[in-house]
């Protein structure tokens, strides 16, 4: 049986946007204090016996969310075209780390995005 570690960090950032195309008070502006919770899942250990230090997947996360972080989302790319929904701004965090982390050993495998603490989209691909 193939082994199987499933590695999490948790981070915030906060920022604004407005939904294109809603038909409600999201249209308008608003921010959010945002949570990221990153997975990546490593299916196999290092030298040290960690499937990826979670300094790195943490470190590689705040790089992603800083650009983020305190902004108005609607004026940055992709979600100047793109509406920056949860979905979409959860899936941008996904793609992003993919570049980062992914290698033969290790890869993310799931980015979930919290709007308020009740409420959060869980973003995966499927192989």
């Amino acid at each position: 049986m193939l082994p199987c570690y499933t590695l999490k960090v948790t981070l915030d950032f906060a920022a604004a946007h407005q939904l294109r195309d809603y038909p409600g008070e999201c249209s308008r502006l608003h921010g959010h204090n945002w949570k990221v919770e990153v997975e990546v899942t490593a299916h196999a250990l290092d030298a040290a016996g960690m499937g990826l230090d979670f300094k790195t997947i943490r470190e590689h996360a705040r790089a992603v969310t800083d650009r983020l972080d305190h902004r108005h989302l609607n004026e940055l790319e992709p979600f100047a075209t793109v509406n920056p929904t949860a979905e979409n701004i959860a899936a941008y965090i996904y793609r992003e780390l993919q570049a980062r982390l992914n290698d033969e050993r290790v890869r993310v495998s799931a980015i979930t995005l919290w709007e308020t603490e009740r409420a959060c989209v869980r973003y995966t691909e499927e192989n």
